[in-house]
């Protein structure tokens, strides 16, 4: 069955973005990704680059991972912001949002329903992973779905904003063991954890 994969930057201290939301690694962002980076996942993760990256990049590659993202609102309208009505035109795309009444654009899907019942329904389909971008809010509601994480680690710290699970987030301990990490020469790292079995996945509602 399909997994959840939640695939998302952070900082050392577990902030998935600034105080305000916007994209760490966009214009003006506090993380200017370094070249290995953005090679790494040009290389391993071509899927997960939007759309004005790959045509800046010439980047083709339909990528192993994911044909499917999800987002929430917020996540989604940083694009919005930047003239960007489907970042990912390559990938299957949902917006879960319950104010959003008209999608801006034909290969984004509006979702209104329960996210986590949406994904359910998503992992029975057949296909590669999905991946879940953002945001924080989105990914605690998915918090009991997600069934692999994989963090995008910056050597950085900024002492508040938005946090790997939103601010809402109940408290409930789960296991993740390291199945894969790659660590960059400038100091970044991409560390891949799955659930730890017989660790029961948490009700995310």
């Amino acid at each position: 069955m399909r997994k959840l994969v939640y695939f998302i930057a952070s900082t050392l201290d577990g902030f998935v973005a600034g105080p305000d939301g916007s994209d760490p690694t966009g214009p003006g962002g506090f993380w200017s990704p370094s070249e290995d980076y953005v090679q790494h996942l040009v290389e391993e993760y071509p899927e997960t680059l939007p759309g004005p990256a790959r045509a800046a990049l010439g980047v083709t590659a339909e990528g192993t991972h994911f044909d499917t993202v999800v987002e929430g609102r917020k996540s989604y309208e940083v694009g919005l912001a930047a003239n960007v009505t489907n970042a990912y035109a390559h990938l299957k795309h949902l917006v879960f949002s319950r104010t959003l009444t008209e999608s801006p654009d034909p290969g984004v899907e509006l979702v209104a329903d329960d996210p986590a019942a949406t994904v359910r329904e998503l992992k029975r389909e057949g296909g590669k992973d999905i991946w879940l971008v953002g945001g924080g809010e989105l990914a605690g509601a998915l918090y009991g779905e997600i069934d692999r994480v994989i963090i995008k680690l910056s050597p950085l710290t900024i002492g508040s904003g938005i946090p790997f699970f939103g601010r809402t987030k109940v408290f409930a301990p789960n296991a993740w063991e390291l199945i894969d990490h790659t660590i960059l020469k400038t100091g970044a790292a991409f560390l891949t954890y799955d659930r730890a079995s017989g660790t029961p996945q948490s009700s995310s509602r």
